[in-house]
C-alpha cells in the first residue's frame, strides 16, 4: 500500500520563467483573418480543456464555432500505465459535478482516483486538532492524476469534434484587441496570429494559459502576486501497516505544512502511488461528525525516491478577469498556495460561472463578448476566489511561526473551530463548490 506524501519547505523561491512569446495590444490593420469562432480558448490544460468541453456540450452552443489552442501534443492512451503520474489534484464534489455534466467524471472512474471520506488537521506547536468526517462516510474528495483526468476530457472534447477544434502544439503569439468599432479598417473582433503565421478572428477570448498568462499580459491586466520563499516537495510513500487508506492528514509545522494522503487501493498493497501536485488535500469539502476523535497517522516503510519533486509556490491575483471580448479563467486570473487543495477546484469552478453566463447569452441571442455578461461571472468569481486566497495566505502566515502568542491565537481557532459543527460545515459548503 502506498500514500502520497506533500511538504512545504522553506527555500529561497527560482527565478521567474525565461520571456515568453511576442505579445501584441496594436491595433489590427484591417486584414482578413482565415477564420471567425465563436469562442477561442487560449490554453488547454484541465481549466482550459474543461472549459472547451463544457461549451461543446452545452445546448445553446450547438450552432457555435468553439477553437481550444493547445501548445503541447495530444495526450492519449492506449493503455492506462501501471506507474502513477507525479503530478495530481484533489477534485471537490462540486468539480467532480461540472466534470460529470459533460461526461468526464464516469471516464475518470473506470481509470483510476482514490477517494477520501474523513481529514484530520493537526497543529505541531500544540495538542489543538480538527476532524472532519460525515456520519453517512460520504466521499469528501478525489485524488486523481492530471493525466487521467486531461485523458477523460479528451475522449470528450473528440466526442464533439463538430462543435470544438481543437488544435495542439499551436502557440499564439500575438492577441489583437479592436479599437472602437466607427474606424473603417477596424475589426470587430479579436485578432490571433499563431506561431505558424496563421491568423484567426474571435468573438470571445478565453485565457486559461496558466499563471504566467500570456493573455493576460496582451491585455494589460494588471496582477497583484509574490512568490513565497517556500516549495513543496512531494514523494510516494510506502505505509508498513494495512489502513483503511481513505484518511487525508494535514500537520502544520514551523518550516511548512506536511501532508499524508491516500492513493492506492487498501487491498492492493503492492502499488506504486506517485505525488500530489504540491500539497493537493483539501482543509474543506467536509463535512463534520459531531465527535472529533484523534487518530494516528499510518507509519511509513519506505520511500520512493524516483517520485520526488518540487514545485516553487507563490499567490497572484488578477485585478480583472474580464475585458470586453476577454475572459480569464484558472491560473490566468489567480494562483493559490495549495495548502487547502483549491487550486485546480477554483479553476473549474471558474468554468462553471463562466458557462452558465455564457450559456444564457447565447440563449438570449446576446453577443458573447458583451461585458453586460461577462461583468456578472467575474463578479460571481472574484466574491469566492478572493475571500479564498485571502484566507489561504493568512493560514499561511499564521502557521509559518513558533511565536507563543500566535501560536495561541492558532490553537484558540482550531479548537473553536471543531468545536462548533456549523461552522465546520459552512467551510464544507465554501470549499466544494
Amino acid at each position: 500500500m502506498a500514500a502520497r506524501l506533500a511538504v512545504s519547505r522553506w527555500r529561497a523561491a527560482p527565478a521567474a520563467p525565461g520571456r515568453g512569446p511576442l505579445l501584441s495590444c496594436r491595433r489590427w490593420s484591417g486584414a482578413k483573418a482565415d477564420t471567425v469562432y465563436d469562442v477561442v480558448v487560449s490554453g488547454g490544460g484541465l481549466v482550459g480543456a474543461a472549459m472547451a468541453c463544457a461549451l461543446g456540450y452545452d445546448i445553446h452552443f450547438c450552432d457555435k464555432k468553439i477553437l481550444l489552442l493547445e501548445a503541447g501534443p495530444k495526450k492519449v492512451w492506449e493503455k492506462l500505465p501501471e506507474t502513477y503520474s507525479n503530478r495530481v489534484s484533489s477534485i471537490s464534489p462540486g468539480s467532480a459535478t461540472l466534470l460529470s455534466s459533460f461526461g468526464a467524471w464516469d471516464p475518470i472512474c473506470n481509470m483510476r482516483y482514490r477517494a477520501f471520506r474523513r481529514m484530520q488537521v493537526w497543529d505541531a506547536c500544540s495538542e489543538a486538532l480538527i476532524m472532519f468526517d460525515k456520519d453517512n462516510l460520504d466521499d469528501m474528495g478525489y485524488i486523481v492524476e492530471n493525466d487521467v483526468i486531461m485523458c477523460a476530457l479528451t475522449k470528450q472534447l473528440e466526442a464533439v469534434s463538430d462543435r470544438v477544434t481543437v488544435l495542439y502544439r499551436s502557440k499564439a503569439l500575438r492577441y489583437t484587441w479592436p479599437y472602437p468599432f466607427t474606424m473603417a479598417d477596424s475589426s470587430p473582433w479579436v485578432h490571433i496570429t499563431l506561431g505558424d503565421g496563421s491568423t484567426l478572428q474571435t468573438k470571445l477570448l478565453i485565457g486559461a494559459d496558466g499563471y504566467n498568462s500570456g493573455v493576460r499580459q496582451a491585455a494589460g491586466i494588471q496582477n497583484v502576486s509574490w512568490n513565497y520563499d517556500q516549495s513543496a516537495v512531494v514523494a510516494t510513500l510506502h505505509l508498513s501497516e494495512a489502513t483503511e487508506n481513505n484518511v487525508a492528514w494535514q500537520r502544520f509545522l514551523p518550516s511548512g505544512p506536511i501532508a499524508l494522503l491516500p492513493w492506492s487501493d487498501a487491498n492492493h498493497t503492492d502499488f506504486i502511488d506517485s505525488a500530489s501536485t504540491m500539497l493537493q488535500y483539501a482543509v474543506g469539502f467536509l463535512k463534520p461528525t459531531k465527535v472529533s476523535a484523534r487518530q494516528m497517522p499510518p507509519s511509513v516503510a519506505g520511500v520512493d525516491a524516483k517520485s520526488r519533486v518540487l514545485f516553487p509556490l507563490g499567490l497572484g491575483h488578477a485585478a480583472e478577469y474580464v475585458r470586453p471580448r476577454l475572459a480569464l479563467i484558472g491560473d490566468a486570473a489567480h494562483r493559490v498556495h495549495p495548502l487547502a487543495g483549491q487550486g485546480v477546484n477554483m479553476g473549474f469552478g471558474d468554468v462553471s460561472s463562466l458557462v452558465h453566463h455564457l450559456s444564457a447569452a447565447a440563449f438570449n441571442g446576446k453577443d458573447l463578448g458583451s461585458m453586460s455578461h461577462l461583468a456578472g461571472y467575474e463578479t460571481d468569481r472574484q466574491r469566492h476566489n478572493t475571500a479564498l486566497l485571502a484566507a489561504t495566505d493568512l493560514l499561511k502566515r499564521l502557521y509559518s511561526t513558533s511565536a507563543t502568542p500566535l501560536v495561541l491565537l492558532r490553537t484558540w481557532g482550531l479548537q473553536a473551530t471543531n468545536a462548533v459543527s456549523p461552522l465546520k460545515e459552512q467551510i464544507m459548503a465554501f470549499a466544494s463548490k
